[in-house]
């Protein structure tokens, strides 16, 4: 989380000078900066996703040295997913925070003509983002690993497109689809780059049928009989 509040402030740093150094009254120019903003933002996420991914490489090292068995206590798809969801949930609050302040009122959303599914779009668009953050870290981290470059360039493609969608606004059936697919497929994508396969969905599916039973069972044989 740390190191996405980093990458947010250097965005945010080139963003605001950027906007002071040119005309403020150009109103084409400054939406065009916002999305450049957007666009080093991504980008510097991905940065510094990478930098915390070879922070923990060394550490993971550093553990294994000192095991008793030579091995790391962690393994590096636990590391990945917990970095990606630590990205998400920062990503997420941040995401959110502005607009529950502005929750507080006064104002009735939509009372201008506005759409008045803005607050539970914005739910939504936030549950997207955590989860995708999360599969970006395991896909990441997975292809730092292996070095399967496409692999980073489509994380980092797929991160630029989520965000430029956003700019779809207020047009959400417009952004809003889009973004859940490429959130669904992404998932599929992190599921079996972790070592997922359908076989073990199967698997799990049928013991959990086979210990459902056997709670029935049991529960069966604990009914006391009535005379």
């Amino acid at each position: 989380a740390f190191f996405w509040l980093v990458s947010l402030l250097l965005a945010s740093l080139i963003w605001f000078i950027s906007v002071h150094l040119s005309d403020r009254e150009d109103a084409k120019l400054q939406y065009g900066l916002l999305i450049f903003g957007a666009a080093v933002s991504v980008l510097l996420q991905e940065a510094f996703r990478f930098a915390y991914f070879k922070l923990l490489k060394k550490a993971d090292e550093g553990l294994a040295t000192i095991s008793e068995d030579g091995r790391s206590p962690i393994s590096l798809r636990q590391m990945a997913y917990v970095s990606g969801l630590s990205f998400g949930i920062i990503s997420g609050v941040f995401s959110v925070i502005n607009i529950l302040a502005d929750s507080i009122g006064p104002g009735i959303v939509g009372i201008h003509g506005d759409s008045p599914y803005y607050f539970i779009t914005s739910a939504f668009l936030t549950m997207a983002l955590v989860l995708l953050h999360t599969f970006w870290g395991v896909i990441f981290f997975d292809a730092c690993e292996k070095r399967r470059y496409w692999c980073l360039g489509l994380v980092v493609a797929s991160h630029l497109l989520i965000s430029g969608l956003t700019f779809l606004n207020p047009w959400y059936e417009a952004s809003l689809v889009p973004i859940f697919i490429i959130t669904l497929c992404t998932g599929l994508w992190a599921f079996f780059t972790a070592g997922g396969s359908f076989r073990n969905i199967l698997k799990c599916l049928s013991c959990k049928q086979e210990d459902d039973s056997r709670v029935m069972m049991y529960s069966a044989l604990q009914v006391p009989f009535e005379d």
